[in-house]
């Protein structure tokens, strides 16, 4: 079966900067639906018609992928509103941020603590791949239907970069 909307794709990759930084690497197949929410729509168009085994390289700029690196969302919060055992590269959800924090951050994302400080710490609402660009080598593991379940959720069950927030040393992409 070849790749086509409202199917689901298993894939495996690799995922490296434009120095060749390795930055992620998925050896399990993972799937997702194509023609939903779980991929990025460049990544949707470069695996249209391929089937199983197909390996596929694909650059991405980052308006292509994360979009660029906003200086907007960074914020610069009083440290005391956090708990002693803060961490940098520890994640909020914006619904989660302490009350006391800057009305200005969006309550809908995810936050990296950027830095600590005695008085302040950062906190980056960027995604952490945000004004990066990309080289994305996947392979198709396998192709099946999508379930009308799947197709209402729009998703089969993962989303691609999806950042969530995650225990120090887990893999930066879901």
């Amino acid at each position: 079966m070849e790749i086509t909307q409202q199917c689901v794709v298993a894939l495996t990759w690799t995922l490296k900067d434009t120095l060749g930084e390795e930055l992620d690497v998925l050896d399990e197949p993972v799937e997702f639906l194509v023609g939903g929410d779980d991929l990025l729509p460049r990544i949707e168009e470069a695996l249209q018609g391929h089937g199983p085994g197909a390996t596929v390289q694909l650059h991405l700029e980052p308006e292509d992928a994360f979009g660029d690196f906003n200086d907007q969302l960074l914020f610069l919060e009083p440290r005391t509103l956090f708990p002693a055992e803060i961490e940098e590269g520890m994640t909020f959800d914006g619904t989660a941020l302490p009350e006391g924090c800057n009305p200005q951050a969006p309550r809908t994302g995810l936050y990296t603590v950027a830095e600590i400080y005695p008085e302040h710490i950062v906190l980056d609402g960027n995604h952490p791949l945000a004004g990066i660009a990309l080289r994305l080598q996947m392979t198709v593991q396998a192709v099946r239907e999508a379930t009308e379940d799947e197709i209402g959720r729009g998703s089969a069950g993962t989303g691609f970069f999806r950042v969530q927030p995650q225990a120090p040393g887990s893999p930066l992409l879901h």
